[in-house]
């Protein structure tokens, strides 16, 4: 019992440290997850972290908060997800909490004007660093990278709503993986078939 409330503490607190700590969303929270969960805790692999955020990115809410309650209720079950989620959440509701008091006096500060473009910068030097680690673990087939460069045209060329991508992305999976465990299937069958008339 004792270690089951332990391993439930060192879930919320851990994702209550990358709420703290990552600022820009999601994506940009990649290399914190990769080096608190995979790096230190063991938790999970990298495979599992990019499943877990294409599932995220393609179910409702927050992706972090998806990946989260996923992570969590790989390691404990509904209430590992539950306080995985609550760590990833407090960190956010407090410091939210704080500026929603302090918003108004922000135009009067310069110095905190300036602190978020340089806070923008960073964010973005992350997220182009998550990109980069996607694409060297997601894009091992030259079909894959010419699904990329499609979908990053039709973002970012003809505006497309990345909701569309994400659906279309979704049924290119499931029809590719059906012909795929299909082939397989054929392949066994044929085997057993062989198998068969060699007996």
């Amino acid at each position: 019992m004792i270690d089951k409330i332990k391993n439930l503490f060192n879930l919320y607190f851990s994702f209550a440290k990358i709420g703290t700590f990552t600022i820009g969303g999601g994506l940009a929270m990649m290399p914190m997850m990769q080096s608190e969960l995979i790096e230190k805790r063991k938790w999970i692999t990298d495979e599992e972290l990019i499943d877990y955020y294409a599932v995220g990115q393609s179910t409702p809410g927050i992706v972090a908060v998806n990946v989260a309650t996923f992570v969590g209720y790989k390691q404990m079950g509904i209430i590992g997800g539950i306080f995985a989620t609550l760590g990833m959440v407090t960190p956010s509701l407090v410091i939210i909490m704080i500026l929603a008091s302090l918003i108004n006096s922000i135009n009067d500060f310069p110095i905190i004007q300036k602190a978020l473009k340089g806070i923008n910068v960073a964010v973005a030097a992350l997220l182009t660093s998550t990109i980069i680690n996607f694409m060297k673990k997601t894009i091992k087939k030259f079909t894959n990278a010419i699904f990329m460069m499609i979908s990053f045209l039709l973002v970012f060329v003809f505006k497309l709503p990345s909701f569309w991508i994400i659906l279309f992305a979704l049924l290119i999976g499931v029809v590719l993986t059906y012909k795929e465990k299909k082939k397989v299937a054929a392949v066994e069958e044929d085997s057993k078939k062989i198998d068969g008339e060699g007996k």
